[in-house]
C-alpha cells in the first residue's frame, strides 16, 4: 500500500491550527480581563502601566500571528521545531495570564500585583526576545539577514531592560520602559512586517 508524504506546504497548516490555538487563548485572557474592568471597574484600582503592558502583549500577540506566516517557507518539519513553535506560544500565554491573574484577591490593586509579580512577567518577556532570536534563524539566513544589525542590537537591549526592570521597582522607569516599548514595537512592524513577503 503506498503511502504519500506531506509536503512541508501541507504540514505548516497544521501546526499552525495547534499554535493558533495557543496564541488564541492568550488573546481571550487578555480581553476577558480588558472586559472584567470594564464590567467592574471600581474593583481594583487600575494602573496606568500595567494596561500599556496588556496592550503591548496583544499586539505581540496579534502580530506573533502575522510574522509566523513566515514559517511556510520551512522545508523540513520536524518534532522539535513543532516543539519550540509551542514553546514559544506558550511562553506568550504565560505572560497574558501573569497580566490577568485568576484572582485579584490578594492583591489591592493593579500596581500592587504588577509590582509584586514582575521577576515572572519580565523574565519571561526577557524569554520571548530570546525565543524570537531562534524563531527568526529556524526560517533561514536571508529572513534573519533581512533586519540586519538593528535585530542584533535591539535583542540585548531589551533583554537587559527586563532584567532592569525585574530589579528596579522605580515607577517612572517601568513608565519609561513600556512607552519606549510600546512606540518601538509599532515602528518595527510598520516599517519590517507591514506585507507578508
Amino acid at each position: 500500500m503506498a503511502t504519500e508524504i506531506a509536503s512541508p506546504h501541507d504540514i505548516f497548516p497544521h501546526i499552525r491550527i495547534v499554535m493558533g490555538m495557543v496564541i488564541g487563548l492568550g488573546v481571550a485572557r487578555l480581553l476577558s480581563g480588558v472586559a472584567r474592568i470594564v464590567q467592574h471597574p471600581g474593583q481594583y484600582r487600575l494602573y496606568p502601566v500595567h494596561l500599556a503592558w496588556v496592550a503591548s502583549v496583544l499586539l505581540m500577540l496579534v502580530h506573533f500571528w502575522w510574522w509566523e506566516f513566515g514559517l511556510y517557507a520551512i522545508e523540513t518539519w520536524t518534532f522539535g521545531k513543532y516543539l519550540f513553535i509551542i514553546f514559544y506560544a506558550i511562553t506568550l500565554f504565560l505572560l497574558c495570564a501573569l497580566l490577568f491573574p485568576d484572582s485579584m484577591l490578594d492583591y489591592t490593586s493593579y500596581e500592587d500585583f504588577f509590582y509584586s509579580r514582575r521577576g515572572w512577567f519580565f523574565g519571561l518577556l526577557a524569554a520571548t526576545y530570546l525565543l524570537d532570536v531562534v524563531d527568526t534563524l529556524l526560517k533561514g539566513p536571508e529572513h534573519f539577514a533581512r533586519f540586519g544589525n538593528e535585530y542584533l542590537f535591539r535583542t540585548p537591549v531589551f533583554v537587559a531592560l527586563c532584567i532592569a526592570a525585574i530589579l528596579v521597582r522605580d515607577r517612572r522607569f517601568h513608565i519609561a520602559f513600556v512607552a519606549a516599548a510600546l512606540i518601538y514595537q509599532i515602528s518595527f512592524i510598520l516599517r519590517l512586517f507591514d506585507t507578508i513577503v
